[in-house]
């Protein structure tokens, strides 16, 4: 089975792709950032509030998917400052507390200003 995820309470996608896939067992979370959906735009107050949102968007996109944070399996987190590290990760361990595996790098420039984003993987079977 594969199917496209979309809900109204995360971001639309930014280009050509979708918020999620469920693929068989697994869905496939788009990254995520700190947009507020309802505002439309970044959220303000660095890379704490920016993690806490794209938190908040990545739990509406698992929501919609009939998931939650106990089923994430792994994570691609992307910071635009590894100086960041510590702050971001104090956010992150508040949802993910299943402590999925993870890769953390920090990229040139991520999409929208964005100072964070994360990409989710996670197993829907039992």
């Amino acid at each position: 089975m594969i199917k496209i995820i979309h809900t109204d309470n995360a971001p639309a996608a930014l280009g050509p792709y979708s918020q999620a896939y469920i693929a068989g067992d697994f869905l496939y979370l788009s990254g995520q950032g700190g947009i507020d959906p309802a505002a439309g735009k970044l959220v303000e107050g660095g890379v704490a509030a920016e993690c806490e949102q794209a938190c908040k968007n990545i739990a509406a996109v698992l929501e919609a998917a009939g998931a939650d944070f106990s089923k994430v399996i792994k994570t691609t987190c992307f910071l635009a400052d590894m100086a960041d590290f510590a702050a971001f990760n104090e956010v992150y361990a508040k949802y993910f507390t299943s402590k999925p595996a993870r890769s953390c790098v920090a990229a040139k420039q991520l999409p929208a200003g964005f100072l964070c984003e994360i990409e989710t993987v996670v197993y829907l079977g039992e």
